[in-house]
């Protein structure tokens, strides 16, 4: 029997953990707070008042009575930053799921219509027919408008809404979804759960899968790029690919992020001479001294070269280091990048540790650039494809992508 490689998502209860009192979480807390005010890159984009927030919570402490209460006020703070880079390493059962890495529908406010932009392959809502271009009128009964609220904070912005968007969407970990949506024949109730909470337990049957198309090689990187096992089985699929006139590499179910030594041997198979990937600023050091700090990454080549035509297939699961990996091939001039827009998260991120409950938190604290500029978050794909155009079975990207390699080759 094949194995199976497991992402399962672990609910972490209060049994688990020591007792910790009053005094002790806010302690936590303000760590907490300082921690985000001194390090978080991207208040200034954002337009947030951090510090006009800290006594709005600093009262809810007071009332804290458990670790799991204690969570759900560090989420709401959380959600102040509309940030689906910054999240707790802990949660529970009634936790909203973590976007992007565990949901399965990506939505946008559009004249104010809170419309399904894609939709996870091979999940519960493409599985029951959720598709992109429908319109969410509901979430479990309540209207999208009041649904959103709970995770909408203490700002409006289109941004901030369209987090809450998602969040509502991505559901919590014990709760069973039901989705109203506007159809082309009407409204429709969808149950993206209904055979189980599938996202709590995303499986793949190996971290690297390969296939052909004629004289076109594909590999699908899955959700692993955290692990450094994945560079040597990246490496014996491209080795067997050497000869194909061009890869097609599917980087659209990553969404986990990962580790710049596994980026760095991927990109390095593709270059046969050093070259800047990606720029670097640390908001931290400015903060404190006025001064910027950015620098430029490189990577060099590494192993035999492919030197055929690459595309890099990417879409709203393609996050944090996934992200990296696509604009860095674009900056190096190695590969057209087909898909939507990818999961647009801000920057690096770097994981701290509350003193008292041990509970530890990531958050961006550094901003990350295409090396012409671009921010890496508002990086489009040379070729965007149109999801509400793609049919029930079909894999739209990339047949668009194997398409545009067929007409390189006439």
């Amino acid at each position: 029997m094949k194995k199976l490689f497991s992402l399962t998502l672990c609910l972490l209860t209060l049994t688990a953990f020591p007792q910790t009192s009053t005094t002790q979480y806010k302690t936590d807390f303000d760590y907490f707070w300082k921690t985000i005010n001194d390090n978080y890159a991207y208040f200034d984009k954002k337009k947030i008042d951090w510090s006009s927030l800290r006594p709005i919570y600093q009262v809810q402490i007071d009332t804290v009575t458990s670790r799991n209460s204690f969570v759900h006020i560090l989420e709401k703070a959380m959600n102040e930053l509309y940030d689906h880079h910054c999240s707790l390493n802990t949660n529970t059962p009634i936790s909203s799921r973590l976007v992007p890495t565990s949901t399965d529908i990506w939505a946008s406010y559009k004249d104010n219509r809170a419309m399904i932009d894609e939709v996870r392959k091979g999940m519960g809502a493409e599985k029951v027919g959720i598709k992109a271009g429908m319109e969410v009128v509901a979430i479990n009964d309540v209207k999208v408008a009041e649904a959103i609220l709970p995770y909408l904070a203490h700002n409006s912005t289109i941004e901030a809404r369209n987090y809450a968007l998602r969040l509502a969407l991505a559901g919590n970990h014990i709760s069973k979804r039901k989705i109203t949506l506007r159809t082309e024949t009407g409204l429709k109730d969808f149950f993206p759960d209904k055979d189980g909470m599938l996202l709590e337990h995303i499986e793949y049957p190996a971290m690297v899968q390969s296939s052909t198309f004629n004289d076109i090689g594909y590999i699908k990187v899955n959700n692993f790029l955290y692990d450094n096992e994945l560079i040597p089985k990246f490496d014996s699929v491209l080795n067997a690919s050497l000869q194909k006139r061009a890869l097609i590499i599917d980087l659209r179910e990553t969404a986990s992020g990962g580790n710049t030594s596994v980026a760095r041997a991927i990109l390095g198979r593709f270059i046969a001479k050093e070259h800047f990937y990606q720029k670097h600023e640390l908001y931290a050091e400015e903060k404190e001294t006025g001064i910027k700090r950015s620098w430029v990454e490189i990577v060099s080549p590494r192993g035999i070269t492919y030197s055929g035509q690459v595309v890099i297939l990417a879409n709203h699961w393609t996050g944090s280091i996934s992200e990296g990996i696509t604009i860095a091939f674009d900056g190096m001039k190695r590969a057209t990048i087909i898909g939507t827009e990818l999961a647009r998260l801000n920057g690096a991120v770097e994981s701290f540790k509350m003193p008292n409950a041990k509970i530890g938190f990531n958050i961006s604290t550094e901003r990350l650039y295409h090396i012409n500029g671009t921010p890496r978050e508002l990086y489009k794909p040379t070729i965007t494809v149109a999801m509400s155009n793609q049919s029930p079975e079909e894999d739209l990207i990339l047949k668009t992508a194997i398409n545009f390699l067929k007409q390189k080759s006439k």
